[in-house]
């Protein structure tokens, strides 16, 4: 299936740093195999609304890259696939891949014939589950590759069979199996990105419990055009507009009974969704809970911005406790503020909590690879397996591709070594 050659690349993760990476290999003349375990290549910043500190979207850039992608030859690609052994060495490791079944082919048009007549409903990962989508769908509008995929829940129904019969090209085939083949490289970069940290965890938040409390990752959602309410900042409960939003800084951060660190960039992103909210509605008050706010380098002018408009007021605190009103809905937020050394007790309609990130490592059987205590691969005391990007530490995006392209030259130099 792929060619048998220690001259391989093999790129895990197909998110921002496993694409530059890919490409800046293969590009650099050699060839590259890159696995992603979602049906669709791009990450978690397909999920965002914007980036900061420009405020722009993320689908531009992700275009050029695609495009990139599908003019060289070098890069192969396989989504819903991961590796499930590591073994070898620098230069020369044995790599077994496992491509889990779409049930939709390259003959996909994207017409929506299967969708239409599919009435099962699941939860849209992509919204993170703030909303359903039909077990056959298309994961987003931007999707790469533009195809269809089926849920498993629903293979080996009547109404599969229903969504086969509805497809005018022959796309659904309902007996694709797992398939496992084995390849070789000559090094490994290791991009699998990172996750927010489970919220539920926090149990005196609320998440879970409390329909209006969500995490950043979901308020990315929310505020995206194409996301569960259309760009809307309402809240889940009941569709309202939210007027008083309360963003909790490190949540779960920098504590340790959860994330000892910070990941540097949670405070960033709050600022950012702030914007979302006082753009989206002129008449919304935005209240920031913070510690201390981590904007550095090119990024203060950015904290300066936000902290100009007369409607996001910043409050030093640790909250404590997020209490529900059962009659409203709203959340009654209760901490200390620790600059005026007084209790402070506030409604809010929703609370956005901002999570830290927990890295994606290597969790298969494979070579040793040094991570530090957090789980955060130490890609400079390795040699054949690299880390790149969210992997090596929370970062943002644009020093995620900076750190995809060295582990690429890193990967290259393992090669030219043998």
């Amino acid at each position: 299936m792929v060619e048998a050659t220690n001259q391989n690349i093999l790129v895990v993760g197909g998110g921002m740093s496993g694409i530059t990476a890919a490409i800046e290999a293969a590009e650099a003349g050699y060839n590259v195999i890159l696995v992603e375990k979602r049906p669709y290549l791009g990450g978690k910043v397909t999920q965002f609304y914007h980036y900061f500190p420009k405020l722009c979207p993320p689908n531009c850039g992700l275009e050029i890259n695609f495009r990139r992608m599908k003019q060289n030859p070098r890069i192969r690609f396989f989504t819903m696939a991961e590796p499930i052994k590591i073994s070898g060495e620098e230069g020369n490791y044995d790599v077994t891949i496992k491509v889990s079944p779409r049930y939709i082919n390259e003959k996909c048009t994207c017409c929506g014939k299967c969708e239409e007549v599919c009435e099962t409903e699941i939860d849209n990962p992509f919204d993170f589950g703030l909303n359903k989508i039909k077990a056959v769908y298309l994961p987003h509008e931007f999707a790469f590759p533009m195809r269809y995929v089926m849920d498993p829940s629903i293979v080996g129904t009547e109404e599969a069979k229903r969504c086969q019969e509805a497809c005018p090209y022959g796309a659904i085939d309902l007996e694709m199996k797992e398939k496992v083949f084995d390849i070789k490289a000559g090094a490994i970069i290791w991009a699998t990105g990172w996750e927010p940290y489970d919220a539920k965890k926090i149990e005196y938040y609320g998440f879970g419990e409390y329909k209006n409390v969500i995490t950043n990752v979901m308020m990315e959602r929310i505020a995206s055009p194409n996301g569960p309410t259309e760009g809307k900042v309402l809240r889940p409960s009941d569709k309202k507009e939210v007027k008083r939003i309360a963003f909790v800084q490190c949540a779960g951060s920098r504590d340790e009974n959860h994330l000892p660190y910070c990941s540097g960039i949670c405070c960033l992103a709050s600022l950012k969704q702030a914007t979302y909210v006082r753009e989206k509605n002129p008449d919304s008050e935005v209240t920031i809970f913070y510690i201390d706010i981590r904007a550095l380098d090119r990024y203060e002018d950015f904290f300066t911005k936000v902290k100009q408009d007369e409607k996001v007021h910043f409050i030093r605190s640790k909250i404590a406790t997020i209490i529900e009103d059962e009659n409203t809905g709203n959340l009654i937020v209760e901490g200390e503020d620790t600059h005026k050394g007084e209790q402070i007790r506030m409604e809010f309609d929703m609370v956005v909590l901002a999570t830290g990130m927990v890295p994606n490592t290597i969790n298969i059987e494979a070579p040793d690879v040094p991570k530090d205590k957090f789980g955060f691969i130490l890609r400079e005391d390795g040699r054949g397996i690299y880390g790149a990007g969210c992997v090596r530490r929370p970062t943002d995006v644009a020093t995620s591709v900076q750190d995809a392209t060295a582990a690429a030259i890193k990967a290259i130099q393992s090669i030219s070594r043998r």
